[in-house]
């Protein structure tokens, strides 16, 4: 099976923590993150691409969609703290060969004082962790 999660979370985490202090990531969902601002990154789908898989049905490529919900509650300016992360993240996918797929504002029905943003990337891995766009 191609797994490149940790990979993807290790990376984006990494940069995120260097880039805003305090901020708490994580690799699930959580309910109710002890601190603010809070990301969870999220292997939504890693499907076999059957087209490239060989004659003894060993899979050659995946398809993966990734899922990231960005919280703040920040007082003034949480839509924006939301927004500033969101591009980090943007970067980082973009650079790992990701699309995105998704971007937007959800509303937070548990606690409307929080701010959340959810976006969604998409590409290709290979057995080598070679990551496509296509």
């Amino acid at each position: 099976m191609i797994d490149i999660e940790n990979e993807i979370f290790t990376k984006i985490a990494t940069t995120l923590r260097a880039e805003f202090q305090p901020i708490n990531v994580y690799g699930e969902m959580v309910k109710s993150p002890a601190e603010f601002p809070a990301v969870m990154i999220e292997e939504k789908s890693n499907e076999v691409l059957r087209w490239t898989q060989d004659s003894g049905n060993i899979e050659n490529h995946v398809s993966l969609m990734y899922e990231v919900n960005i919280y703040s509650n920040k007082r003034v300016g949480k839509k924006t703290q939301c927004k500033d992360i969101f591009k980090i993240i943007d970067g980082e996918f973009a650079e790992l060969g990701f699309t995105r797929t998704l971007k937007e504002p959800i509303p937070n029905v548990e606690d409307a004082t929080i701010f959340r943003m959810i976006g969604r990337y998409t590409a290709i891995a290979s057995t080598d962790k070679r990551i496509f766009r296509r």
